[in-house]
């Protein structure tokens, strides 16, 4: 059996003891980075194996790593920080048992996007998670879409895209659209601000950002006559 086990974010208190127990439990943790996970598993007084498990050698290792769980060695995966499989290779892995038949199981747990978007106080009743935009090819098409959308949307950014992602949601969304920048959650310098995006590059523009971060957009502005 293959467990999915969602991992801190920032603060390592945001685990939950099954998943300390489950890691304790397998045969062998897939890592991202195999330092990062060291570090936390050793916080947590976790001594079973480490292998990589990363975007640069999943496709060499997938089929490798579901002949041994269908041979019944238990392992769980985790990445670097939240849950993975979410904007991550950790995908393939799991997709690959499901089809051979491996028995897959996902602990619940941290992940970044759910506390940004429920903080935002936009509404999430429904909404549309995007992850990481491309960087350029149908990156532009991506952004009229999401901006038609009626519902909230989600993405995730890198701190030194930021401003652009923030430029570019103007454009396409209108700059008085109600937006939220989530960062640093669950850490010391957590910060969370709602407001126009304008307003947010403004603020975004004066300081050194740091940190991963969610951008959450609200919906479409309903155009419909009240007459």
């Amino acid at each position: 059996m293959l467990t999915v086990v969602p991992t801190p974010i920032g603060n390592l208190e945001d685990i939950t003891l099954r998943a300390i127990r489950v890691l304790k439990e397998v045969a062998v943790v897939l890592a991202e980075d195999t330092r990062t996970s060291g570090n936390l598993l050793k916080h947590y007084g976790i001594e079973t194996p480490l292998r990589a498990f990363h975007a640069h050698n999943e496709h060499a290792k997938v089929e490798r790593i579901v002949d041994e769980l269908s041979s019944g060695v238990p392992m769980a995966l985790i990445s670097d920080a939240g849950t993975p499989g979410i904007s991550d290779p950790g995908f393939l892995l799991v997709r690959a048992c499901v089809r051979r038949g491996v028995r897959v199981e996902c602990l619940p747990g941290a992940t970044a996007f759910v506390p940004a978007l429920v903080a935002s106080g936009l509404p999430c009743d429904a909404f549309h998670y995007e992850g990481f935009l491309p960087h350029k090819k149908g990156r532009q098409t991506r952004l009229k879409y999401l901006a038609g959308l009626d519902n909230t949307f989600v993405l995730y950014e890198s701190p030194h895209r930021l401003l652009r992602c923030l430029d570019e949601l103007s454009e396409h969304c209108g700059p008085d659209r109600l937006a939220c920048v989530a960062r640093e959650l669950s850490k010391k310098h957590e910060e969370v601000k709602t407001a126009s995006l304008a307003e947010l590059k403004a603020h975004f523009s004066s300081k050194d950002v740091k940190g991963e971060i969610v951008v959450v957009v609200s919906q479409k502005p309903d155009t419909r006559s009240t007459k």
